[in-house]
């Protein structure tokens, strides 16, 4: 029997590339079955898609994650190929990348779009910034060396797909995906992509402020739930050096004159101490359940593989 191999596109307001998009990926892959999940477009992106040959769906919650969210849920595959609808991602790697999923037992192939042509080809300002502020904070975080956290061009297992629980709503989701990976150790490996900028007359939906707050907000609440222990230490951390800071003065006063003329100062120190050792106490057993949701999510994820 024949892998099934499924294209997923999500769009808004895309009627300008996506016909081009489906072809190249039909042309590139043949027997795999095109998605279009249309987002409230108000352009004939639906039409259009549905003229080229691909399965249109509608998906009226606004935002990226949404769709994804969707796209996992509804459909079924083995291989599962996710890439933008703006024409941006080459399909020649298309091949390379489902195969890698398919024979070589990788969860998620992540098209790199930064050690290639993504620097001289995007246009938009303060995103090659943002790119490196995010990468160096997750691989720092998560001890990794990934080299493209935001990239739309990805390949995923049917293990991957059906046990990853879609949190975000918009952009962020990309972000997600990637500290999701890391967390669980599923098997990634990256291969470098050709990368072009939208074609003109082509809008971008990102917003550089709001969606890059957003972003680094996943990065911040992701750290906090996936790695509970080292979260809470380091916010333990400052908050007993505050409490020393307060402490001292104090001390100081005491040695020399025998006296504690700052009881407020020395109240509010001795709190800022309990503090300290509660966000310990807490990262401690967060950590714990962190670390019984792995184990339970390991017999899940083998519940999805006797089924594949």
């Amino acid at each position: 029997m024949k892998p099934r191999i499924a294209i997923l596109i999500p769009c808004y307001n895309e009627e300008q590339t996506v016909s081009k998009v489906i072809t190249d990926y039909k042309e590139r892959l043949p027997d795999a079955e095109i998605y279009v999940y249309d987002n409230n477009s108000t352009d004939h992106t639906a039409d259009v898609a549905l003229a080229a040959g691909a399965i249109v769906r509608q998906e009226r919650r606004q935002g990226k994650g949404n769709v994804i969210r969707s796209m996992f849920r509804q459909i079924e595959a083995d291989c599962y190929v996710l890439v933008d609808g703006d024409d941006t991602y080459p399909a020649e790697n298309v091949g390379e990348m489902a195969d890698l999923v398919l024979n070589r037992q990788v969860d998620m192939v992540i098209g790199d779009r930064l050690s290639s042509t993504y620097y001289s080809e995007n246009k938009r300002p303060f995103h090659n910034a943002g790119n490196r502020l995010v990468r160096w904070l997750i691989n720092t975080i998560f001890d990794s060396n990934v080299k493209d956290i935001m990239t739309g061009y990805r390949a995923f297992s049917r293990g991957f797909v059906k046990t990853f629980p879609v949190l975000s709503k918009g952009f962020e989701i990309e972000t997600e995906m990637t500290i999701h990976a890391l967390d669980k150790n599923f098997l990634l490996q990256e291969i470098p992509i050709g990368y072009k900028d939208r074609p003109e007359g082509s809008v971008s939906k990102l917003n550089t402020y709001k969606d890059g707050y957003r972003v680094l907000h996943t990065i911040f609440m992701l750290y906090k739930e996936y790695r509970p222990f080292s979260f809470f230490s380091w916010l333990a951390l400052l908050i007993f050096l505050l409490s020393l800071g307060l402490f001292i003065p104090v001390l100081i006063d005491y040695i020399q004159t025998g006296l504690v003329p700052r009881f407020p100062t020395l109240i509010a120190s001795g709190v800022l101490l309990l503090c300290s050792l509660q966000c310990l106490f807490s990262g401690l057993i967060l950590d714990v359940i962190m670390k019984k949701h792995r184990q339970l999510f390991e017999f899940e994820l083998n519940r999805i593989d006797t089924r594949i």
